[in-house]
This record gives C-alpha cells, structure tokens and sequence, in this order.
C-alpha cells in the first residue's frame, strides 16, 4: 500500500509569507517585473520610499512602481484553506479596525461591516474595470520620424490620425505597444520613441515627459517615431 506523507503548514511557509512582515501574505500582490509577492500593504507602503523589488532589488518602474503590482486571488485562497482561522482571524480584525476609525473620524457613517463590504467592491472595480478614464488627459501628437541620418532609414509610414488622448499616466511603453499595432509593424522592427530628438524611455510616463520636456520649455506635445529593421546576429 502506498503511505501518504502528511505535510505540516510550517513546509510551505517559505512559499505564503511576506519577504516583508514575516506574516503569511494577506490580500497576496505580485510585482509584475519579478513576480516576487508580498502583502498588498507591505509593498505599497515600500514603494512610497523606493521604487525597487525588496526582495531582488530590480528596478520595478522609473516613476510608478504601483502600476506593476497585481493581486493573485488565486494564492489568497490557497493560504486561508492551508491555514486554519487565517480569514475569520482577518476580516475580524478588518471589522475592528474600521469601528474604531469610524468613531474617530464619522461617527454618522454606516456600519464597519458595510464600510467593509464597499471597500472589497471598490477593490474589485479598480482591478478589474480601472482603465485610467479618471486621471488627468492628456493630447499628443504622433509625428512620424524623417530620415535624419543619425538612425537610418526609418520604414515606417505615418498614421492616418497622429493626434491622440489619453492618460497622463501612460507610459512610453504604451505607446510604442499602440503605435505596432495601428502600423502593423513586425517583432523583428526596433521602434522608437523621441521628444526633442531624445530617445525617451519605455518606462517614462506622459506626465514625467510634459513635466520635464515640454512645460518648461513650453513646446508643444509632440512625440516623434520611427523603426528600423533588427540587425540579425550571426
């Protein structure tokens, strides 16, 4: 017969607990660059100070950090079925801290455990329907790249429609995701982007360009681009 080992929660501690707070993981957020996890305040927290990986060390964004966390759902639920009384020890604590803050800050207020079942809801809303349309806009221009002998032949044509408007949160990364698609361009083309001839990067938001390029120089929003083909190596 076959003997079935038994495995205590203590084995898979290294795997459900914060690099951070030593705690086992609550509301589990993982950074995208890495795929390191960590509690969703842990890291939240950390990155009001830093912009790298606590555990790595990895550079995770130039500018926004939060814009690479995302919570895994999946391995919150693992956790409170490998560790007894971990979600009624937790949404017990939740409902205790929002009654004492109640009473400090709106006495007039709902209930802690509505107060609670509105913060999970608006928690949902930004994960799954956040698609940026409440922050600052921003319009650009896409302005295709002439040949300017420093890059080479740019093989890219313009776009039907250079002027657009979006979030000054979105990145140069973005950008260059937006502009292959609508050029149709292959995997094996190198895109840039420009602002005054300088090529920006893929982690620089339109807010950190207009702060730092075209404010103080007060310019237009105009972005320049183009692609090359990709040497191949032999």
């Amino acid at each position: 017969m076959t003997s079935h080992r038994k495995h205590l929660v203590r084995d898979f501690n290294h795997f459900i607990t914060c690099y951070i707070c030593k705690g086992y993981l609550i509301k589990p957020t993982t950074v995208t660059e890495c795929l390191h996890t960590f509690c969703k305040s842990c890291i939240v927290q950390h990155f009001e100070d830093s912009n790298d990986c606590p555990k790595c060390g990895i550079q995770v964004h130039e500018t926004n950090p939060l814009e690479m966390l995302r919570l895994d759902n999946t391995l919150e639920e693992v956790i409170f079925k490998l560790v007894p009384g971990l979600r009624e020890k937790e949404q017990q604590q939740e409902i205790e801290f929002w009654r004492r803050n109640k009473l400090k800050e709106s006495p007039d207020e709902d209930g802690p455990i509505c107060k609670k079942a509105r913060l999970d809801e608006d928690d949902d809303v930004k994960c799954d329907r956040d698609y940026h349309r409440s922050d600052p806009q921003i319009a650009i221009c896409l302005d295709c790249l002439r040949n300017n002998g420093q890059m080479g032949e740019n093989i890219v044509k313009g776009l039907m429609k250079k002027f657009i408007r979006c979030s000054t949160r979105v990145t140069v990364g973005t950008i260059k995701k937006f502009l292959s698609l609508k050029l149709k361009l292959p995997s094996s083309y190198e895109l840039d982007v420009l602002c005054n001839g300088e090529i920006m990067g893929k982690d620089h938001t339109m807010e950190f360009i207009y702060m730092t390029r075209w404010r103080l120089r007060g310019e237009n929003a105009v972005m320049e681009y183009g692609a090359l083909r990709s040497r191949v190596r032999s």
